[in-house]
Formats: structure tokens, sequence, C-alpha cells
């Protein structure tokens, strides 16, 4: 579990980022945090990872104050997925995804094994592992972003607009691979973006950032839909407040009927595996 317990985070020119921010986030577990520009999501992200340090309040990870850890040593047990994958233009896609493997001391055939795992995880195609970063598309670019944040099996993963900068379709087949990997990995999550319809796709807790950096409502994606807790939070939802629950409600009973039928080995039924697992928490 991830806490942040009156977190405050205040720049050299006065200005808030995130405004004495209480939140727990629950292990195996996707969190979203959503929101618009300059409300504080990413910055409460990165200070899970020391990128930026509170000024007030605890950030701790099952309750051991993240500053008690070097920033490089606790980096390396956190997976990290940016915008636009930010990989290593002269690294082959093998070599990129292996990053924190050779960091952490692994030999290279151990690291380049796992490599070659972790890409038909992620649904890319062996031939890719020569290729260079330039010869990828936008969508295999994230791909190996995902896989390389998994490379050493970090337990947390902080995912900062990760499918933002692709088409949508490829954006949606992007969050169907991450809710197959979720409903086989477990990893806790944290995943950031500035697109309701993505958080209530994705989440099963949602956190929703005013402006000031101030958490304006923490509940599930139901909840959240069916209860808004302000003008704020009720305009950012939308005029559509209505078929975005219908839509909810209607993808969680479509994956429990594929959990209940006969067992299977495809990816369709993988990712009906993480739905029950929300349903749970909602």
């Amino acid at each position: 579990m991830i806490t942040f317990a009156g977190v405050t985070k205040r720049y050299p020119d006065g200005t808030v980022a995130v405004d004495g921010l209480d939140l727990e986030i629950p292990s195996r577990r996707i969190t979203v945090l959503v929101g618009p520009s300059g409300c504080g999501k990413t910055t409460t992200l990165r200070m899970i990872n020391r990128m930026v340090e509170a000024s007030e309040g605890t950030v701790a990870i099952d309750g051991r104050d993240v500053r008690d850890s070097d920033p490089p040593t606790l980096r390396r047990g956190i997976g990290y997925v940016i915008q636009q994958a930010g990989l290593f233009p002269h690294r082959t896609i093998l070599d990129n995804i292996a990053t924190v493997p050779y960091l952490l001391g692994w030999d290279k055939k151990k690291a380049r094994a796992r490599s070659r795992e972790l890409m038909e995880r992620v649904g890319l195609d062996p031939a890719l592992a020569g290729r260079y970063p330039a010869q990828l598309s936008g969508g295999q670019q994230q791909r190996v972003g995902v896989a390389r944040a998994l490379a050493a099996d970090p337990p947390i993963m902080l995912m900062d607009e990760p499918f933002s900068a692709v088409d949508p379709i490829v954006r949606g087949g992007l969050q169907e691979e991450l809710l197959r990997l979720q409903s086989e990995l477990e990893k806790t999550i944290v995943f950031v973006t500035h697109d309701i319809d993505e958080a209530v796709r994705l989440g099963h807790r949602i956190a929703v950032f005013g402006a000031g950096g101030r958490l304006a409502q923490y509940a599930t994606p139901d909840e959240l839909l069916a209860e808004p807790a302000d003008d704020f939070v009720r305009d950012f939802l939308g005029g559509e407040r209505g078929i975005k629950r219908l839509r909810f409600f209607r993808d969680l009973e479509a994956s429990e009927q594929v959990t209940e039928g006969p067992a299977e080995t495809t990816e369709g039924s993988a990712e009906g595996a993480a739905r029950p697992a929300a349903a749970a928490d909602r």
C-alpha cells in the first residue's frame, strides 16, 4: 500500500502543486489519478519514486517513508512508464527492455532472456528484438515501455499518461493489454490521465484532482459516476455521466460472463479475469 499523509508540494516561487494530500493507494489494484492540466496529479505520482520531493508530509510504501530509501535504489524497485515511452534511441528493443536488469547486475544472457519473455507477454513480435525505437510504431514503442517497466518484476508501477500520444484505436488496444497484464501479474499500479473515460475503464479506484492540487474526490468508478462530490467533479465528468455509468456496468457484466465460461487461454479471457477483482472493490 502507498500512503500520502498531509503531503504538500510547494515550489520556491510559492506555487502549490499538491495541497495537504491524504490518500491510501491499495496493493495489487489500479488507482487512477485524473484531473485537468496543472492539478498536481503528475507531481503526486513523481513523489512516490522521489523524482519530486514533498515539501511537507509523508509518502510511504508499506509503512516505510520513501525518504528512508536511496533514490536510485528506490526507483529500481518501481516500474515507470511515461508518455511516448522514453526509450533509448541508440539501444535495440531487447536492450531497452533489459535496462533495469543491467543496472541490477544481471548478466547479459539472463537479462536478454527476460526481455524476450516480456516481449511475448506484452504482445510484441519477437522479430522486433533487434530493431531500434525509431523503427517501431507509437503503439509498439509504448508496449516496449511497459515491458521495460516490468523487467525486474517490481511490485509497483507508475504510469504517467502512457497512452495519450497514440491514436484512439491503438489506445484502446493498449488499455486492454494493461488490463490483461494486471489480471495476470497483480501489480500495484498508479496511473495518471486527464481522460475520465480512460480512468473509468482502467481504475479500481479514481482520485479526482482539482485546481491547486486539491483532492476533490476519491472513489470507485461507480461511486464517482453515481454521486459526484461537488460541482467541479460533476462538470469534469461531463454531461454524459449516465451513459458512462451504463457503459461501465455493461463492460463489467461482459467480463464476468467471460470468466464464468469454460477456462481459456486467449487474451480476451485473460482480460476478463481482471474485472471481477475490480467488481470486489466496486
